[in-house]
């Protein structure tokens, strides 16, 4: 009976029978993800709500690096004032660290071309999660 290539196996449908070639390739594309890991580390973006009275920077792990509140932009005058300044930086701390989220995970994307979930954690483990 003739043996049957790329049929399955470690190289799954489509592969081809080269184990070698697939375990460098996925090597590679693990080297490549702790680099961009360690580019969103030092990478920041600057996030600004309430109308650009809270600016949040935060970096691709998403670790809060700074908070700049602008009080001229706020209604210090209502006796809330503090109550709503709470509410605010809620927010942009939350819309800072979805960016980052998203950030994060198309730069995986793009290193990974989908297939981050094939590597040890994925991205869940390279992120920590």
């Amino acid at each position: 009976m003739a043996k049957r290539r790329g049929s399955g196996g470690f190289g799954g449908p489509g592969m081809g029978a080269n184990p070698n070639a697939m375990l460098k390739q996925l090597q590679k594309m693990q080297e490549d993800m702790v680099k961009a890991q360690e580019a969103l580390a030092e990478e920041t973006l600057e996030v600004q709500a309430a109308g650009g009275a809270i600016t949040v920077v935060i970096t691709g792990h998403q670790r809060v690096k700074s908070i700049t509140i602008k009080p001229e932009l706020l209604d210090t005058s209502d006796p809330e004032w503090v109550n709503d300044l709470q509410d605010l930086l809620v927010v942009a701390i939350n819309q800072a660290i979805e960016q980052s989220q998203q950030r994060a995970a198309e730069r995986m994307e793009a290193v990974s071309g989908g297939m981050s979930g094939m590597l040890s954690g994925g991205l869940n483990g390279l992120l920590g999660g």
